[in-house]
């Protein structure tokens, strides 16, 4: 073998040193005598190349620090040999034998770049760290490229043109069949004024009310946006962040988006105005393109409108109160915008917040030294204005369903469209309104008003009587006919939306509803449980029906009002029921059943089903904490009962109604209705729920809604003191309220309230089955008719037989169908509230309590619902009982529906009328 092929013997010294000075000789020479090892023999090994100078231990561990020394120092050619030089990262590489490639740019020193990024020369992080010089230069670059913006945007925007901002049109309604219904809204309602013909006492009034600098200042104040910052964190009076100018420029645009680009004009504007206008071209463009209310844009036309005078006629007292109305005329006109926040914009909310503010800007020019104290000492007594004037073409039920669109429109649209842009007009609006119904409501309305309020004769309980309604399509939530008052340009307040008058006893549907839902608790329990620890009731469970039953919470604790007395809940009629189901119960709409109920599921959860079925949690939503809240202390509208109720209809599918399906404005889509069902709760809730409100109609207090060859499913409610009487029931169909209550329309009067309707109509008493009821029967007979007769859903099984408020279960383990086995210790004849019954003969057969089909001879214990004398049966249907009610023996033929005090298990009733007064 030759002896170049035998391995060189190691050389003493190796080890790191010797690999230290391989990596020194591979990397640090870069004059080597390359040329000299590549015209070496083949054969030889690169270690004799070198001589000495090239100890290392072995051509593995050279290469290795070849490679650790190309990483350190990055060299642009390794050198020849094993491996060739140069890392991975920044030196090149020479192959095996043969000479190193150049290494890439970010290896080492190489050629300065203009934008030097990463850094010249630098290593590690070192190299992602921009200079000074770099960042200085971005920032001047972008400087440069901003005013570069700024000065084109200042260029192209222009200055208000005021005449242009005068455009108005007017606004189209339309019927939900696409028919027109009005056109209002849109008459030019403004006159131009020199800044001389705009009084001085205006100007002071909404300078140091708007803008205190506004004479020094250039357009934009940042010390006054600061200001009113710190004012409003510290629940101070506040004049706004805008300056005049700002709000003058504001005011102008004709689009009001809140977008990025519609803010980025306005700053420019506003400069530009600041930079070239005049403050009194300023102050008097302000002045005359604000819009104060009423359909009035610019002092000229508001001074006619709030007071019948030109502006320079106007006194400083009546510049307050104009200037009072540029903070928003919606919250401070005394004359209020329903249309705009019923609960928060009324005639009397309004005038206490534009007198509180009118006192406010004068005390302010005081201070200002714009008014002396004496002058200011002569403005005791606010200007009220004049009156709001009704446009004739609103008059009718028009003024309120076009008050609903406009309501629902503003609250809703999310273009950013104001009161303001409405009143300027240009837009057509497509309303769910259904024109044919509309005059059925008012027609049916009318029938009942003039047939039996009579006023003139009964000053005492005819006066202030008012209805109100509204019908919903149960499929969809569309609002399809309203009934606001007679008037809307002389009655001003809408009876289809919140008037405040409780709904009564139409509430406990949802009672049944809330427990089928959640169930009663276990009163061993905590006040929160779950379903486990709850029991599911099915309405044919059974309560203590007993007129001033004491109230318990869950627990079994009698209920204490704020007086610690006992909570008795009363029955109408103060009769005693016993123990009945709660099927039984809804039918004779008796209270105390209901209530214990509520306390049994908690109130809490009673309010939850509720706003789950379409109600709000508003200030129209009574105190949940107590007992009747379950009887209905709540006042909700007729339109949200009428929704509410719908979510029976549609078997628990809750849709929000609503008014306006769409609006253009200029052809362009603004606004469209977008469905949003919900699952509110199961089909077997809301068909059980059905079911009752079925029976109610058909045997029960609703029977005068009853409609001629369909299904009809309603409630009555009837108020405490009598203040107020509702029916509220749908078909598969159609859902529809009726409300009936007495209240003076004067919204400014503070002391104000329901008043008692005893002889109302000449009735001793009105209830929810008399003229409401009526009311119903008559619309919804015509509304209903073609269309097609559809059975509600048969109901499921709900649940569990629950004994409750005190009612006895039998022993041993109750019967599913406890009617056929009554407890063994029920009182079978519930004392009697007005006479003592005669003792009855016994009965020829035994009925159960609580069976609607079983008829005693002689009456007897068990008979007598819906009127029945001392000896009358279910209906008068006893061997001895009057003819469909009456009174010992003696009925009427009208006494079924609604006959006296429902002698129901023996009592006697009372005498009937055509319009009934139970339930």
């Amino acid at each position: 073998m030759s002896e170049h092929r035998r391995k060189s013997p190691q050389p003493q010294g190796g080890g790191r040193a010797a690999a230290r000075r391989a990596a020194q000789q591979s990397t640090g020479r870069r004059a080597a005598p390359s040329r000299r090892a590549t015209s070496a023999s083949p054969s030889e090994s690169p270690s004799e190349s070198y001589g000495e100078e090239r100890q290392y231990g072995s051509r593995a561990e050279a290469r290795r620090a070849a490679q650790r020394g190309g990483r350190r120092r990055g060299a642009d050619a390794g050198g020849p040999g094993a491996g060739g030089g140069g890392g991975r990262r920044r030196g090149g590489g020479g192959g095996a034998d043969g000479p190193g490639g150049r290494g890439r740019d970010d290896g080492g020193p190489g050629k300065k770049r203009m934008i030097d990024y990463p850094r010249y020369g630098k290593y590690g992080f070192r190299r992602w760290v921009p200079s000074w010089k770099l960042v200085s230069g971005l920032c001047l670059g972008f400087l440069a490229l901003m005013m570069g913006v700024a000065g084109i945007s200042y260029a192209l925007v222009a200055k208000p043109d005021i005449q242009k901002t005068a455009k108005a049109q007017n606004n189209v309604y339309y019927w939900a069949d696409g028919k027109p219904m009005v056109a209002t809204g849109g008459a030019v309602n403004r006159q131009i004024l020199k800044y001389e013909q705009i009084p001085e006492a205006m100007r002071n009034a909404v300078i140091s009310a708007e803008n205190k600098s506004f004479e020094t200042d250039r357009g934009i104040d940042p010390v006054g946006i600061g200001r009113a910052v710190v004012n409003m964190a510290t629940g101070g009076e506040t004049q706004g962040g805008s300056t005049i100018t700002q709000q003058y420029v504001k005011n102008s645009m004709l689009s009001q988006d809140q977008t990025l680009k519609r803010k980025f004009q306005e700053l420019f504007i506003t400069l530009k105005v600041a930079g070239e206008d005049s403050k009194e071209e300023v102050m008097a463009g302000y002045l005359n393109v604000s819009y104060y209310g009423r359909g009035a844009s610019g002092l000229q036309a508001a001074a006619r409108t709030y007071y019948n005078k030109d502006a320079d006629e106007l006194d400083a007292s009546e510049c307050a109160f104009l200037a009072t109305l540029l903070k928003g005329a919606s919250y401070y006109d005394p004359a209020g915008a329903i249309d705009i926040d019923k609960n928060n914009a009324t005639p009397a909310k309004n005038t206490e917040r534009a007198k509180d503010r009118w006192k406010w800007i004068l005390d302010e020019q005081v201070k200002d030294g714009r008014m002396t104290a004496a002058e200011r000492a002569k403005f005791t007594k606010f200007p009220m204005p004049l009156p709001k004037a009704k446009d004739a073409k609103l008059s009718g039920q028009t003024g309120y369903l076009v008050e609903l669109a406009k309501k629902y429109f503003l609250a809703n649209n999310d273009k950013g469209i104001t009161a303001k842009d409405l009143e300027l007009g240009g837009f057509e609006i497509h309303t769910t309104f259904q024109r044919k119904r509309v005059e059925q409501l008012q027609a049916a309305v009318k029938k009942v008003y003039d047939a039996k309020i009579r006023p003139k004769e009964r000053p005492k309980t005819d006066t202030h009587v008012e209805f109100g309604g509204a019908s919903v399509d149960a499929e969809t939530g569309a609002i399809i006919a309203t009934y606001g008052g007679q008037n809307a340009t002389t009655h001003f307040t809408n009876n289809a939306d919140a008037t405040g008058a409780q709904v009564g006893s139409t509430w406990k549907p949802f009672v049944l509803a809330a427990a089928m839902q959640y169930g009663v608790r276990d009163p061993s329990g905590p006040k929160e449980q779950s379903e486990s620890q709850r029991t599911q009731v099915s309405p044919k469970s059974i309560y203590n029906g007993d007129d001033g039953l004491r109230i318990r919470d869950y627990t079994g604790k009698i209920w204490l009002n704020e007086d610690d007395e006992e909570w008795r809940q009363t029955n109408d009629g103060n009769y005693d029921y016993g123990e009945i189901d709660l099927r039984k119960a809804m039918e004779q709409s008796a209270n105390s059943p209901f209530v214990q109920l509520g306390m049994d599921v908690g109130t809490d959860k009673v309010k939850d089903v509720a706003v789950a079925a379409g109600l709000k949690d508003d200030t129209f939503m009574a105190d949940a904490s107590v007992p009747s809240f379950s009887i209905g202390t709540s006042s909700p509208s007729a339109i949200r009962m009428a929704g509410a109720y719908s979510t029976f209809a549609t078997s628990g599918q809750q849709n929000d109604t609503y008014s306006v399906t769409e609006v253009k404005e200029e052809g362009v889509v603004v606004f469209q209705h977008k469905k949003k069902p919900k699952r509110a709760f199961s089909p077997m809730i809301a068909d059980n729920v059905t079911d009752v409100l079925k029976n109610v109609v058909e045997n029960g207090t609703g029977k005068p809604a009853r409609l001629e060859g369909r299904e009809a499913a309603g409630k009555t409610g009837t108020t405490d003191g009598n203040r107020s009487a509702w029916f509220v029931g749908y078909t598969p169909q159609i859902s529809t309220a009726i409300s009936m209550f007495r209240l003076d329309d004067d919204e400014t009067n503070k002391t104000r309230e329901f008043e008692k309707m005893f002889g109302t109509g000449g009735e001793e008493k009105i209830h929810g089955n008399s003229f409401p009821a009526s009311i119903w029967h008559d619309y919804m007979t015509g509304a209903m008719k073609g269309k097609k007769a559809i059975a509600f859903p048969e109901p499921q099984d709900p649940g569990d037989i629950v004994w409750g408020g005190g009612a006895v279960s039998p022993s041993p383990t109750p019967s599913p169908t406890p009617s056929e086995e009554p407890s063994e210790d029920p009182s079978p004849t519930p004392t009697p509230t007005q006479t003592t019954p005669s003792p009855t003969p016994t009965p020829t057969k035994t009925c159960g309590i609580f069976d609607p089909n079983c008829q005693e001879a002689n009456g007897g214990a068990n008979a007598g619902a819906d009127g029945g004398g001392q000896n009358g049966g279910a209906d008068g249907g006893a061997d001895n009982g009057g003819a469909d009610g009456g009174g010992d023996n003696t009925g009427t033929t009208d006494g079924t529906d609604n006959g006296g005090a429902q002698g129901a298990n023996g009592n006697p009733g009372g005498t009937g009328s055509i319009w009934g007064n139970s339930g």
